[in-house]
């Protein structure tokens, strides 16, 4: 597999840096992004001292629409092609807080960041043979609503349900853009790496990060970044989802997302709604 490529977001810890080292592991050629330029390199310098592999690191803040701008020219400048792309940077923020763009910052991190990037970058992946685009997303999407309405400066501001709204906008963003990239042999589907012994939370202190963490260990569902890892790189790399697209994963099984999830008109507002806040249009799909 050397001569494949695949892109992470969010690499520099937890699954993102889990599924990057997996991935080296398996021959991948890597360009890994993340805030933290140190850790970025020196995961990066590690992977291709391990595993003879490319590992280049662009120090990007994926909930800056400008950034993402940025670092998708700096690939389409240097690479020919994209096999994988890995959409799991993500974030959950206590308080109310917008980006550089004035948006609502877990929306602008978790989802809007990526949709940009992903339709940036079509023209590598469709010059590969069957490209693959994986969402991480998360089954705090469950019982939510999206009200696009009030989406980019909510009146009343819940950190659970901003949360959950930006993994229930990933969903739905995978089974709109399957069908606009079906014809270019594209596949994208979402994934649930379930409860991971992450930093996600970190952001907002420790004690915030420890409730976080004990939450799961309650549960008995917490499991380590390199095992959530695992069905990142069953979608990368096996030949048996190759050309399954469309689907919501949990792990490496396929399973029903949310029924708002399916909501085709849900589906085309929110694509719309993307498109004019990251002022693009749907060119970048020709």
């Amino acid at each position: 597999m050397g001569s494949k490529t695949a892109l992470i977001t969010g690499s520099t810890s937890g699954i993102g840096r889990a599924t990057a080292i997996a991935l080296g592991n398996a021959g991948f050629n890597l360009i890994l992004t993340g805030r933290n330029e140190i850790k970025g390199n020196k995961i990066s310098k590690r992977i291709q001292n391990n595993y003879k592999v490319n590992a280049d690191f662009i120090t990007t803040d994926i909930s800056s629409l400008n950034e993402v701008k940025l670092l998708a020219d700096k690939i389409k400048n240097k690479y020919t092609s994209l096999d994988v792309l890995v959409n799991n940077a993500g974030a959950r923020f206590d308080t109310f807080q917008k980006s550089k763009d004035e948006i609502e910052l877990t929306f602008a991190t978790n989802y809007l960041g990526h949709f940009l990037l992903t339709l940036s970058l079509l023209d590598l992946l469709k010059k590969t043979s069957k490209a693959r685009i994986i969402n991480v997303s998360s089954s705090s999407h469950f019982g939510i609503q999206l009200d696009l309405d009030n989406i980019i400066n909510p009146e009343n501001y819940n950190r659970k349900t901003a949360y959950g709204q930006s993994k229930l906008a990933l969903v739905l963003f995978t089974y709109k853009l399957s069908k606009k990239v079906d014809q270019f042999n594209i596949t994208v589907n979402a994934i649930d790496p379930g409860g991971v012994a992450t930093n996600i939370a970190r952001n907002n202190g420790l004690i915030a990060w420890l409730k976080h963490y004990i939450y799961y260990i309650l549960k008995g569902t917490l499991i380590s970044p390199s095992k959530a890892a695992e069905g990142l790189t069953f979608l990368s790399t096996s030949k048996t989802v190759e050309n399954v697209s469309a689907k919501y994963f949990q792990k490496m099984e396929i399973v029903k997302s949310s029924e708002e999830s399916y909501n085709d008109d849900l589906m085309e507002k929110l694509w719309g709604t993307s498109l004019k806040l990251c002022a693009i249009n749907e060119s970048l799909l020709n």
